[in-house]
């Protein structure tokens, strides 16, 4: 019986955060070897819970391995990174003979040490298994694409929808591509194809467009003949390495000349489109002004703070508009440790003075001052049973406060950073977003699918800070130029822009 190792690593890496991300970053989320993979992901909405419902029942033995996973942060610390690929190499030379390998890079996770961190821990595990084991793996379409990851495996497939909500899909597409591999009915090989180009998160939502349209094009490959899987790589934009930009990627059948040819012709639609996927930024005085003629709830997503994409969950800067303009009642969450131990202390129905949000740097606002009613105070738990961004059903947010002012804005306090992935993270305790004028959400594009049932109106705000749209705003040393839209008027004719 073929036996098939599972393999993750899975971070994305904000390198422009001076908070790093460490070991014990994955050890509060996840980091499990052997069996206890399978207990952490099968029937799981996450690509791995895709390998696992993929294999079972097709005279494979599935040999879970090693899983390890951390929130969106800063780079990892080298000697952290190095210890978590040491744990990886171990386990898999522990797993004993392989006929294949199923992979769940992000695409996107940095370290101090190795800035494409993904195609290293790729590379390495190449180097064990050998040049002949195939080894298929999924993406998430926010990678920052290197040669070295595309030398390392014999496929990716990259989710489809951003929001992500298509992992196990793509996680039961890569499985039937190792079945049909095992078997000897596909030779998979495929190509990239990297423009010289960056699309802007604010334009990466794939059913809007112009980035539909695009997607279209990548869909309408797959039903070509010899071609198993094609894939857009949308990029992201926070990491200061070589590899920052947007990359199309086809996986055929034994035919590595027509997966380059299909990927560059890809490559030429996603630059057709450049000037389109440049990004729309609305101000914060601008995107608040425009609640009160707009069918609520309004969703305003702080793009600066995107926890998704490693901010802080502290900016306070759209909470001081709502209040500015009167703009009531509204939602917003912060993370605020200290202040949710001062709201506990007070106790519920009390009123306190507490200074929320605004202390990891200058760039997110000050601290929100009021006077405020402590309204609950919980453990900050709560699960989500449909399948949303990330695959994530579990979610923990420390002792968590919900505060109100007198004014109509509702603050609920946080002790961890926690993803707005899920708007069970308002109902489950007791709050009904219909509510209210505005929602805050901390992100651009993961809220989608949990906010949009709710919310009939969504403003992406241009928030300063760590994870800002505005890729002017920061500054990169490592990127390649010229690239759009930094140099506006950059040519590009097709060569080759990254080795």
């Amino acid at each position: 019986m073929p036996r098939v190792g599972i393999l993750a690593l899975i971070q994305e890496s904000n390198t422009f955060l001076s908070r790093k991300t460490t070991f014990a970053d994955f050890e509060s989320d996840i980091l499990v070897y052997g069996e206890e993979v399978r207990a952490r992901f099968e029937g799981a909405p996450h690509e791995i819970g895709g390998y696992f419902e993929g294999l079972k029942d097709q005279a494979i033995d599935v040999v879970p391995i090693f899983a390890a996973r951390a929130y969106p942060y800063g780079n990892i610390i080298a000697a952290d990174f190095e210890r978590l690929v040491g744990l990886l190499l171990d386990a898999l030379k522990q797993a004993g003979p392989l006929d294949g390998l199923l992979v769940a890079p992000h695409g996107a996770t940095v370290s101090e040490s190795h800035p494409d961190a993904d195609g290293y821990w790729l590379s390495e595990v190449r180097k064990i298994v050998g040049p002949k084991m195939p080894i298929i793996g999924t993406l998430d379409p926010h990678v920052n694409l290197s040669p070295l990851m595309v030398a390392s495996v014999n496929a990716f497939t990259a989710y489809r929808s951003n929001p992500h909500i298509d992992q196990k899909q793509r996680g039961l597409e890569a499985a039937d591509l190792m079945l049909r591999t095992l078997r000897g009915e596909i030779h998979p090989t495929h190509a990239a194809c990297f423009p010289p180009m960056a699309i802007n998160i604010e334009r990466q939502c794939t059913e809007e467009t112009p980035l539909a349209e695009v997607v279209a094009k990548v869909a309408a490959v797959r039903s070509q003949p010899k071609v198993l899987s094609s894939s857009l790589m949308l990029g992201f934009p926070y990491a200061d390495v070589p590899e920052i930009g947007s990359a199309t990627l086809v996986v055929t059948d034994d035919d590595p000349a027509l997966a380059q040819k299909l990927a560059d012709e890809l490559g030429q639609e996603m630059w057709k489109h450049r000037r389109g996927l440049a990004g729309n930024l609305i101000a914060i005085p601008d995107a608040v002004a425009q609640v009160t003629n707009a069918a609520q709830p309004v969703c305003l997503l702080d793009m600066g703070d995107n926890v998704g994409g490693g901010g802080p969950a502290d900016g306070t800067l759209i909470a001081w508009e709502l209040q500015r303009q009167n703009v009531m009642p509204a939602f917003v969450c912060l993370n605020d440790p200290e202040a949710v131990q001062t709201a506990e202390a007070a106790g519920v129905g009390q009123k306190v003075t507490l200074s929320i949000g605004g202390k990891t740097d200058a760039l997110h606002g000050k601290p929100f001052a009021a006077e405020v009613t402590v309204q609950a105070l919980n453990d900050g738990i709560y699960h989500e049973t449909e399948t949303r961004h990330g695959g994530f059903t579990k979610f923990d947010q420390g002792r968590t406060a919900i505060v109100s002012t007198d004014g109509g804005l509702t603050i609920m306090i946080t002790s961890r950073r926690s993803l707005p992935f899920s708007i069970k993270q308002l109902t489950a305790f007791g709050l009904n977003p219909k509510n209210y004028k505005v929602v805050v959400a901390k992100g651009v594009n993961a809220p989608l699918a949990a906010y949009q049932p709710v919310c009939p109106t969504i403003i992406r705000v241009n928030t300063p800070g760590v994870t800002t749209a505005d890729m002017n705003f920061l500054t990169f040393h490592n990127r390649r130029t010229p690239m759009f839209p930094f140099e506006p008027e950059t040519q590009w004719n097709g060569e080759v822009t990254l080795k």
